[in-house]
């Protein structure tokens, strides 16, 4: 097996001495690359952000934007990332010798004050910047000396006239509150140039994921080939830790000081990272990064679509799954409540077999779940066709990028005026995610009227056990059950209307 190594800024560099379980950051500052800070070591605040080459959902390779904090180093053997000293033209000893338009535009418009969190922004927008499906009908130089003259898109308060996406940035804090500029360097960008080297290199293909064995100082991150390697694997090892985006894990490791003597990495495991749509389901993969989802569901699952904007940030995103996210069974994870009003199931394989368990069924207790330590979950299924009726609410003390205090995800089938059929996913008000089935049941087959939904709002309020804690009151959160039911009718109402 070959040793572990990485491409940093175009030059192979070996893993070792690296414990397993060092973050991509403390590697790359252990190395001179100094430019990626830790801010927070939790993923919520950017300056660390690095640009990975993946396999692009539209092209070959897309350059994706990662938090260098969280990822552990051993699971980015043979792969190819890029910080912010490797953006801009280089000369053959790897000094920059020019700008990266991204930086200039940075740079001009004053875009960086302390400079702590510019390195980390500068990969984002880069990684935003080189977006293929941005730039269409955009200036093709480095930057539209009018922006708007190049407007094909929408522009709003959240999407320059260039077609850049500001929540790409959503997960990148500025503490010297220098907002405005870095907006205004982000709706400056145009199209990359024709002989842009990270543009071109879009062209040509993402690494493929390697088997890896990397032990150091009696810890081990193995990474293996197939599923059938990976479930063997954890038979044999059930201590094993999986380790798929690490959105989750890097925070124990960084925060808590969590070490696994055996980490499998089950990430880029290809029978993980499927998405079908048959034609009673749809289909995916337990590693598919959300990013990744978002685009290619690209709004055929509307609650899905409601749900990706409000869960954490562009850059956790990029690597976060619906796998882990409910492997690790928070009663508080995002995903859950909008996956139980789809009546999802998950699909959980081990070296025996694999067996399908409905979602509702799947929780039986605070991060406890039927899943044995053998088994890992393959793909979450949701079933075909889909509620005309669906939306998410999730209340929270910011807009984006906040843990809910309590999130609701409705799912109903209106025929006639009546409620044909209705599934209510919540979380944040019990010790798991849950179904609201009395307030389901206290709608269908009524009216959907004023009535009906005011006695089903009643019902709603006293669903769960919800407790009072820092983020809010136990009456607060079951008030907030009440009221989304009362804003979803309100909602169904002026659609009706308008």
């Amino acid at each position: 097996m070959v040793a572990a190594r990485i491409t940093v800024n175009g030059k192979v560099t070996p893993i070792s001495p690296a414990a397993p379980h060092t973050s991509v950051l403390d590697f790359l500052r252990e190395r001179g690359f100094t430019g990626s800070k830790e801010g927070c070591a939790e993923g919520e605040c950017g300056a660390c952000s690095i640009m990975v080459a993946r396999p692009g959902v539209n092209q070959p390779t897309d350059w994706v934007a990662t938090n260098a904090c969280l990822v552990p180093v051993a699971a980015l053997d043979g792969q190819e990332i890029v910080t912010a000293e490797g953006l801009g033209t280089l000369d053959g000893s790897g000094t920059p010798t020019a700008l990266h338009p991204v930086q200039r535009e940075m740079a001009v418009r004053g875009g960086s004050q302390c400079g702590y969190c510019t390195p980390g922004f500068i990969c984002s927008m880069a990684s935003e910047y080189y977006r293929p499906d941005r730039c269409a009908g955009a200036d093709s130089a480095d930057t539209a000396a009018d922006p708007v003259a190049a407007e094909p898109h929408t522009h709003d308060a959240e999407h320059g006239p260039n077609g850049f996406d500001l929540h790409s940035l959503s997960g990148n804090l500025c503490r010297c509150t220098g907002y405005r500029p870095i907006r205004d360097a982000a709706f400056a960008l145009g199209a990359p140039s024709a002989d842009d080297p990270f543009a071109q290199r879009r062209e040509q293909a993402a690494p493929a994921p390697v088997a890896t064995e990397y032990t150091r100082d009696g810890r081990t991150f193995q990474r293996p080939e197939t599923l059938a390697d990976a479930v063997r694997l954890m038979r044999e090892r059930p201590d094993a830790v999986l380790v798929a985006g690490a959105t989750d894990w890097g925070v124990e490791v960084n925060i808590r000081a969590q070490r696994a003597d055996y980490a499998i990495g089950i990430d880029r495991l290809p029978e993980l990272r499927e998405l079908r749509v048959a034609s009673d389901h749809i289909e995916i993969g337990a590693a598919v990064p959300l990013t990744e989802i978002e685009r290619r569901l690209d709004g055929s699952v509307p609650l899905l679509a409601q749900l990706f904007p409000q869960f954490a940030s562009r850059l956790i995103r990029n690597t976060a799954t619906l796998g882990g996210n409910l492997g690790t069974g928070s009663p508080i994870g995002d995903s859950p409540p909008a996956l139980l009003a789809l009546g999802a199931s998950v699909l959980l394989a081990s070296v025996d077999c694999e067996r399908e368990i409905d979602l509702a069924d799947y929780f039986t207790g605070y991060r406890q779940s039927v899943r044995r330590p053998d088994e890992l979950i393959r793909a979450v299924r949701i079933p075909l066709p889909l509620a005309p009726v669906t939306a998410f609410h999730k209340i929270a003390k910011r807009r984006f990028d906040d843990i809910s205090s309590v999130a609701v995800a409705f799912a109903l089938d209106l025929e006639d005026g009546k409620v044909r059929s209705a599934r209510i996913g919540l979380g944040g008000v019990a010790a798991t995610p849950i179904r609201a089935r009395d307030t389901e049941a206290a709608l269908v087959g009524l009216p959907w009227s004023p009535e009906t939904v005011e006695a089903a709002a009643r019902v709603l309020r006293s669903e769960g056990t919800p407790m009072s804690d820092h983020r809010a009151s136990a009456d607060y959160r079951s008030a907030m059950l009440g009221q989304s039911l009362l804003k979803l009718y309100a909602q169904t109402t002026e659609a009706v209307l308008s």
